[in-house]
Formats: structure tokens, C-alpha cells, sequence
């Protein structure tokens, strides 16, 4: 078992970071949607994570050509997506699974799913449901709510469905199922998730709006889409673990270069102002996704209140634990139930490790309270689960910590502790 030695901090740091990851969200949906055209994508930038890899291995099996021509990948579609010989291997990736899950869902075949086994573990009916509703047929274990998850691809149906889970993924494949689907159909949320896959498919040619009541309408497809030229930014939500070490170490600043500015992805750098840090966002680009600098000054914290757009922190919101937990006064985080089924149950591994370096906390069922104060070192254990183990690595250089299987850092960051090392 990987484990991290973090050392605590002892002077201010000002740095400038072009080589955060790549956005894996933006990844993994070039590699899938390149599959709706019948020329050849450029994905330039494209992550080269565990779990973006494969993604990209598996749209090969699917029957499209891969090419790497230095940073950048070209995807070439053969034709009509074959059944593949071997399952479909998603890693760590609960994107790739319910994404392919609605992609899948029509093709003509039979193709089965699965993962690591923390992929394994983590509920799935919230897609194979709705999916199920209109035509697919998914099955697995668990009645189809944990992989390896069985899809044979069939007619599906028009659809109107008004989502009970804010979820970018749920919509994502609701979204690719209404492409091969008989008529428009209508997907609606109550409040707006992560939009790459809406502004993505728009751009390549799909006729996807929101209409006065809400919902969001799909046109099904009567042709092959325009090919992707696109560079993937660097990923806002991985950015953010330097956002929180520049917020709590004295007088530090870091420049994040090229990100992406969606106001779905930046609800996190938000709430790190309303705390008071001092932050800066320099816009340079909007082709499909808006594009840009961000600024972070260390200012003194206060605590503060997180109970809307939960939707738009669910990845950040154990780096803001940290923060919150050296913040003056209380902070509470409420109405994040969504933590609970993400890559570990995210309340109960921030709080555990908490206790362990000495946070005055109260757990709820949809969230947590944090008493700011003091970290004191401890050995924490990341659950398996990528941003626990990054965020307490944030909380080490402060006051040093030990972190219990890192491996899984590798799914979607590969040099994070390379940039981390820059700050000393």
C-alpha cells in the first residue's frame, strides 16, 4: 500500500501552474462523443489518467481507430460501433460507467461493464433505472444497481422525465440515450449540474435546448455530428487542492493557468472567496467550454455556510474541509447527500480523518458542522477514494501528515505530488 509522508510548509510560496491535469470530465466525454461522427476527432491536451485511458481503451474496442500524435489524440470511427470481444473495463471511473450506460444502451450488441473494486461498490441503479424505463435492458448485480452491469442495446423510447438526483452523470446519459432514441425527448433537473455534455454535443451539432419550463430538449440524431477539435483545459477541480494550500499557508499566492471558467466548475473557488480569500479570474477563450487564468491570495478565513449548488462542489468539498477546519468560527455544509455514493462515502472519510488531527466536528446525514481551529498531525487513511488523499495532503502542509493508500491518485492526477513538491 502507496503511502504519502506530507511535510508542514515553513515559509510563503508564490507559483505559477501550467501542468495541472487535464479536466477528466472533458476527457472522458471527447473520447465517447468522437464516437457520433464519422471523421476524425483532435483532442489535444486529452488527460493521460487510469481512468481517461480507459475510457479511450474502450472506445477502441467499440471500433474506432486511436492515434497519439504527441499531446495530442486523434479518434477515427470505423463505421457502426461493434460488440466487443472482452468486457469493458472502466477502472475507477463512475463518469465512464454511467456515461457508456446510456451510450451503449441502443447500440446493437451486448456489452458488459465493470471496474476497480471500489467502482464495483458504488450504487448504479440511479442510471439503470431511468434508462430502463425507456426500453434498455441493464442488468447486474444487485438488480442492476452495482457492476459488472450487462447491457444489450435495443429500441428505446422517447422520454419526459423530470430527475428526483441532480446529477451530471444521470443527465449525461439520459442525454446519450435521447440521441438514438424515437423522438425528442425532454430531461429536466432542479438545479443545473455540470453542463460539459450539453455545451460539447451542441457544438458538434446536436439540437439540445432548454425550453421555458425547464427541461432540457434532445433532438435524436439523423446524421453523424462534426468532428471535435477541441483542447481539453486544465481541470478547475484538481486546480483547487493549490487553491486551498494557498488559502491557509501566510502570504502565499499561486497563478492556475488555462482552466476552465464554467460556472458549474468554479462553485468551490466561490465559496473559498466568501471566506475571504482573495481570488482573480482572467478569461481568455470560450469555444466550447469559457477558458482562463485564476488568481489565489492567502487572506485570513472565516467560516462559512454551504447548502446550495451542491451539485457544482461535490469533488471540492473534502479540499474545503480543510480549509473550514482552520477557518475562525464554525462552518456547516448541508443538503450533500451526493457525497455519501461518490468514490468513498465522502462525509464519513472527512470526518473520520478529521477526529484523527484533532477537528471539533458534527456529523449529519447530508453534510457535516466543522469548529475551525487547529489541524494537528495524524496518519489518515484516503478510503480508496482520490480527493480524500489529495485534500489531506493540502491539510499536511500545515502541519504534516501521514496518508494511507495514495495509489489512487494516479486515476485522475498522475503529477500530483511532483507540482505539490513545488511549493517547498
Amino acid at each position: 500500500m502507496e503511502t504519502f509522508s506530507i511535510k508542514k510548509i515553513n515559509k510563503p510560496f508564490d507559483i505559477t501552474i501550467d501542468t495541472i491535469s487535464s479536466d477528466k470530465s472533458i476527457s472522458h466525454r471527447c473520447a465517447m462523443f468522437s464516437l457520433f461522427s464519422k471523421e476524425t476527432s483532435y483532442i489535444k491536451n486529452y488527460l493521460t489518467a487510469e481512468d481517461t485511458l480507459n475510457t479511450l481503451s474502450i472506445v477502441e474496442q467499440l471500433g474506432a481507430k486511436i492515434k497519439r500524435d504527441g499531446s495530442t489524440v486523434q479518434i477515427t470511427p470505423t463505421g457502426e460501433l461493434k460488440e466487443p470481444s472482452d468486457v469493458l473495463d472502466c477502472g475507477n471511473s463512475g463518469t465512464a460507467m454511467r456515461l457508456f450506460c446510456g451510450l451503449l444502451a441502443s447500440v446493437d450488441g451486448a456489452f458488459t461493464l465493470t471496474g476497480d473494486k471500489y467502482l464495483r461498490a458504488r450504487p448504479m441503479k440511479r442510471v439503470a433505472d431511468p434508462l430502463r424505463s425507456i426500453g434498455a435492458k441493464i442488468d447486474g448485480r444487485e438488480e442492476g444497481n452495482k457492476a459488472p452491469l450487462f447491457i444489450r442495446g435495443d429500441k428505446l423510447k422517447a422520454f419526459k422525465y423530470h430527475s428526483p438526483t441532480n446529477s451530471a452523470q444521470v443527465k449525461s446519459a439520459m442525454i446519450l440515450a435521447a440521441l438514438k432514441a424515437e423522438d425528442i425527448c425532454k430531461y429536466k433537473e432542479d438545479e443545473l449540474t455540470r453542463d460539459h455534455t450539453e455545451r460539447m454535443l451542441k457544438g458538434m451539432g446536436v439540437n439540445i435546448f432548454t425550453d421555458k419550463e425547464g427541461f432540457i430538449n434532445i433532438e435524436p440524431l439523423k446524421n453523424s455530428l462534426k468532428p471535435l477539435n477541441i483542447t481539453v483545459p486544465t481541470d478547475p477541480s484538481s486546480a483547487f487542492f493549490f487553491a486551498v494550500a494557498t488559502a491557509i499557508n501566510p502570504n502565499s499566492k499561486v497563478t492556475i493557468k488555462n482552466v476552465t471558467l464554467n460556472p458549474t466548475r468554479i462553485e468551490a473557488y466561490k465559496v473559498l472567496e466568501r471566506m475571504g480569500a482573495e481570488i482573480e479570474y482572467i478569461q481568455k477563450e470560450d469555444i466550447y467550454e469559457p477558458i482562463g487564468d485564476i488568481v489565489v491570495k492567502h487572506k485570513e478565513l472565516k467560516g462559512v455556510e454551504v447548502n446550495e449548488n451542491i451539485s457544482w462542489l461535490i469533488d471540492e468539498l473534502p479540499a474545503l474541509a480543510i480549509a473550514m477546519s482552520l477557518a475562525k468560527g464554525k462552518s456547516k455544509v448541508s443538503n450533500a447527500e451526493e457525497l455519501r455514493v461518490k468514490e468513498s462515502d465522502r462525509i464519513s472519510s472527512v470526518i473520520n480523518n478529521l477526529k484523527l488531527c484533532g477537528v471539533e466536528y458534527t456529523e449529519f446525514e447530508d453534510g457535516y458542522e466543522i469548529v475551525g481551529g487547529n489541524l494537528k498531525k495524524a496518519t489518515i487513511n484516503s478510503y480508496g477514494d482520490h480527493r480524500i488523499a489529495m485534500s489531506f495532503a493540502m491539510a499536511g502542509t500545515i502541519c504534516e501528515m501521514n496518508i494511507e493508500d495514495t495509489q489512487c491518485i494516479q486515476t485522475s492526477f498522475p503529477n500530483f505530488k511532483e507540482i505539490l513538491d513545488t511549493l517547498y
